[in-house]
């Protein structure tokens, strides 16, 4: 038996032995069923908190990152036979953060050592929930637009604007923004990648309650908040640079959200509700859930591809944007079959997860730029194509 063959046997012995049952099972996505962490966090009942303790003392909130950060440091292998014996046993993530699909990324990359030292170990614990304040209400698929400034005094960073889109902004704890501290420089430059701790008079927020009654974001206000003078990722005036990565991880996320967060097939969905008779009797049906099992293999190839290149440092600058349009067009297409296989029963409860899927699909093709967002990056800048 290989060394990967006694890391599988001893991480699926584990988790068997350390997975409540009450969390396996059908997954409700970015859902606050979920936990997030954070300084106002609380669990929804023992076995969850059992959960996340457990992993989070395995240091598999973050298996990759270094073990003095938080992490276990497994490598690319034992990190995917990890994934693989986890979607096993369908088991539910015991941490949810932007922290760690986000802001981790760039600190590891961008960081100083104090800024690691200081916020990765809390990320992985799940001490600090982060908010990302990047759009603004002039400055959306615009994004190097934007107008929320930041001034130097007395070694604090003093800012007014507004952000808007901030993901649960009301119940996160610290924000990355970015502020223009360089108000004459060239639009893409002079704008800084700032930590912001939420917890302070000069930081409020109003919920924006979607469509389907859930309020997730909220608009961020900054009313002369303040935040240490080293509290800059990155070079000053240079957070360009840094968001490109950093949402070049969002967006990554966004797409291969499909292939780690689903546990449960559209087609094992259709066999459960309609049975082998009701699926004989509806051939477009069966055609549409066979391509899009296809579709999902594929993307499932993609993101292994991509990560692959990420380890090889082959770094692709629009393989994101790619993952993210196969991504989120999958999910839209996925809660309209949820939707189809369920019919009126799903509209009987609103909390269903057909409908909270049907519902929330559109929000994730506009999260982290838009598609078009992404389609005018690929025609442009990777086909070369001309501007109409």
């Amino acid at each position: 038996m290989s060394e990967l063959d006694d890391f599988r046997a001893e991480t699926r012995a584990w988790l068997e032995a350390n997975c409540p049952q009450s969390r396996r099972g059908a997954f409700r996505g970015f859902s606050t069923f979920n936990y997030w962490g954070g300084r106002k966090a609380e669990f929804q009942d023992e076995d969850q908190k059992v959960w996340f303790e457990r992993m989070r003392d395995k240091g598999w909130t973050v298996p990759e990152w270094p073990v003095e950060y938080g992490g276990a440091g497994l490598d690319k292998h034992r990190a995917g036979i990890l994934q693989q014996e986890l979607r096993r046993i369908q088991a539910q993530p015991p941490l949810q953060s932007l922290g760690i699909w986000m802001l981790g990324p760039a600190l590891l990359h961008f960081g100083t050592p104090e800024q690691k030292a200081e916020h990765l170990p809390k990320i992985a614990r799940g001490e600090i929930r982060w908010a990302q304040g990047y759009s603004e209400p002039g400055a959306g698929s615009d994004l190097a637009s934007l107008s929320t400034k930041g001034e130097l005094k007395d070694g604090q960073w003093v800012i007014n604007g507004s952000k808007i889109w901030t993901t649960n902004g009301d119940k996160c704890d610290m924000i990355f923004a970015l502020v223009r501290t360089e108000p004459d420089a060239p639009k893409h430059q002079g704008i800084s990648f700032i930590l912001v701790d939420m917890d302070q008079p000069g930081v409020t927020t109003k919920p924006i309650t979607l469509i389907n009654g859930d309020a997730p974001f909220v608009q961020t206000f900054f009313d002369n908040a303040t935040a240490p003078e080293g509290n800059v990722v990155g070079p000053r005036g240079k957070g360009w640079d840094v968001t490109k990565y950093l949402l070049g991880h969002e967006r990554e996320m966004i797409g291969s959200s499909m292939t780690n967060s689903v546990t449960e097939t559209v087609s094992s969905v259709a066999k459960a509700k309609l049975g082998a008779d009701g699926l004989k009797a509806d051939p477009s049906l069966r055609m549409a859930i066979a391509n899009h099992e296809i579709e999902s293999w594929v993307l499932g190839i993609a993101v292994e591809r991509l990560k692959d290149m990420g380890k090889a440092k082959q770094f692709s600058q629009f393989a994101p944007s790619v993952l993210k349009l196969m991504g989120t067009e999958l999910n839209y297409r996925r809660g309209e079959l949820l939707m189809s296989i369920s019919g009126f029963d799903a509209v009987n409860d609103l909390f269903s997860e057909p409908v909270h899927s049907y519902l929330h699909a559109p929000a994730n093709c506009i999260a982290g730029g838009s598609n078009e967002v992404q389609l005018n990056i690929l025609s442009k800048r990777a086909l070369g194509l001309p501007e109409l």
